[in-house]
């Protein structure tokens, strides 16, 4: 992780702390270096704020997976597929299919 970059990611949210990007930056640079906890945090924070913003739950579910919460990951990746539903968000609603269905065995709903 670039220290620097963290620093002024978070220096930018002081002033827009329910900034989607900017949470999402954060979290994400929390990834690379294995902070999961901080990673969590800021994605709990982007997911409250702006629950429209699809993007997040691909990877939100995957940062569950590598913590060995399969259960969590699965209620994050239906969750993502309900919003990315709504909003015609056909990219990431096929991430999210692919990624359910990768970690789900038999799931009983058609995604």
């Amino acid at each position: 992780m670039n220290q620097e970059r963290l620093k002024q990611l978070k220096t930018m949210l002081v002033d827009n702390p329910t900034d989607s990007f900017l949470l999402y930056a954060i979290a994400q640079e929390y990834i690379k270096t294995d902070n999961k906890p901080e990673a969590l945090k800021f994605f709990a924070d982007l997911l409250q704020t702006n629950p429209n913003y699809t993007g997040a739950y691909y990877h939100l579910g995957k940062l569950h997976e590598a913590m060995g919460d399969a259960p969590t990951a699965i209620e994050t990746y239906k969750l993502g597929l309900e919003v990315t539903r709504q909003r015609g968000a056909h990219h990431d609603h096929n991430e999210l299919k692919g990624a359910l269905a990768l970690i789900a065995d038999d799931e009983e709903e058609d995604y």
